[in-house]
């Protein structure tokens, strides 16, 4: 199973200090925070896309080469790629650039973001969203398995004996994942292609959660890829850590309260107890995501949000230092232990590879 950190990119003023870094600070801290990720034995760090105050990761690639020449084991992935409003000639280009840069250390996650004024920014129309992200990924998928493509849809001037280079790295396409929030629509798809689907999991509850996973699975297991157990899952979550728990609610409150995604809503009491974002001592973190496979399964990829809503630089470094040391060991050997038979492990380019030249027919003989 993996394990790792997404970041959304927001830049927010800390409301105990009143300071607002600049875009440039923000930037340079989730390079930094993405390194110590890998220095604390995480295996994923995966940034999202926004082209809009208060985030700054409007260029996912640019920032991930970057990593890919600072890190040694880390895997490089998106927590948004927007299929919606990207070109996916681009995508299809960009990606495999920096799947040969990162020797394969790389994957991504597609979705339609959360901002609506985007779409128009990009010349499209969100009231087209779904079928764009559907018509969109079809193109993207054979752009990356076949070398000449000859395409017409919709949303884009059509392709004439198209050849997207580079081409993938060994002839293996980069894994995606489809990620949702709460569109049935995008479990369906990741299904159908037996991608892996990627459940936000961060502002419902687990009963939402759940239905999405299952739906996924089963229509995973519908298209012919397998058993429901062997769909590829991946999860979000949040949390915020203390040795003493007591000390985690009183320190991330005023963060909590003042956040420009869920500030002067609920509780974070109501948020906690309603959600999956943990505020607490280290093991109770660590009950909480083993809760998480009750409801979605045996799961592939766990990844957690630790660097929004204003918390310095030096209190994040601080939380990877606790996921590194007293999490995420303990979650290894307690997911590995409870894993049943059969449920596959979490993708990577070597395993894909492998698979790929065992599949081929053998010449020669």
């Amino acid at each position: 199973m993996q394990f790792g950190i997404f970041s959304v990119g927001d830049v927010t003023t800390d409301p105990t200090t009143g300071h607002t870094p600049t875009e440039g600070e923000r930037i340079k801290a989730i390079l930094t925070i993405a390194q110590k990720a890998e220095e604390v034995g995480l295996d994923v760090f995966a940034t999202g896309e926004h082209h809009n105050p208060p985030f700054v990761p409007s260029s996912p690639t640019t920032m991930l080469g970057y990593l890919a020449a600072k890190t040694q084991r880390l895997i490089l992935s998106t927590a948004t790629t927007l299929i919606t409003t990207n070109d996916p000639v681009k995508i299809a280009e960009d990606f495999a650039m920096l799947q040969h840069i990162a020797d394969g250390r790389m994957d991504l996650m597609l979705g339609r973001g959360n901002t609506g004024p985007v779409y128009p920014w990009f010349g499209q129309d969100i009231r087209n969203g779904i079928p764009l992200a559907i018509e969109n990924y079809a193109l993207l998928h054979r752009l990356w398995r076949e070398r000449v493509v000859d395409w017409k849809g919709k949303f884009r001037t059509p392709l004439q004996s198209y050849t997207s280079t580079p081409a993938p790295l060994d002839g293996v396409p980069p894994f995606v994942w489809h990620g949702s929030i709460r569109s049935p629509e995008i479990a369906e798809q990741a299904a159908y292609y037996g991608d892996g689907f990627f459940a936000n999991h961060i502002f419902w509850p687990k009963e939402h959660t759940q239905r999405m996973v299952d739906l996924y699975r089963q229509r995973f297991a519908h298209y012919g890829h397998g058993s429901p157990e062997q769909a590829i899952v991946g999860l979000g979550g949040q949390v915020f850590m203390r040795r003493n728990s007591q000390d985690a609610v009183r320190e991330f409150r005023p963060y909590f309260d003042n956040a420009p995604v869920y500030g002067h809503g609920p509780s974070l009491e109501e948020f906690t107890s309603q959600t999956p974002l943990t505020v607490g001592s280290p093991q109770q973190v660590i009950d909480r995501t083993l809760s998480f496979r009750e409801y979605v399964g045996d799961y592939q990829r766990q990844l957690f949000l630790l660097d929004h809503a204003g918390l310095p630089l030096k209190t994040v470094l601080e939380q990877l230092d606790l996921l590194g040391e007293e999490v995420v060991p303990v979650l290894r050997k307690e997911f590995a232990a409870h894993r049943k038979p059969g449920v596959p492990d979490a993708p990577t380019h070597a395993a894909r590879k492998a698979v790929a030249a065992a599949a081929q027919p053998e010449t020669g003989r």
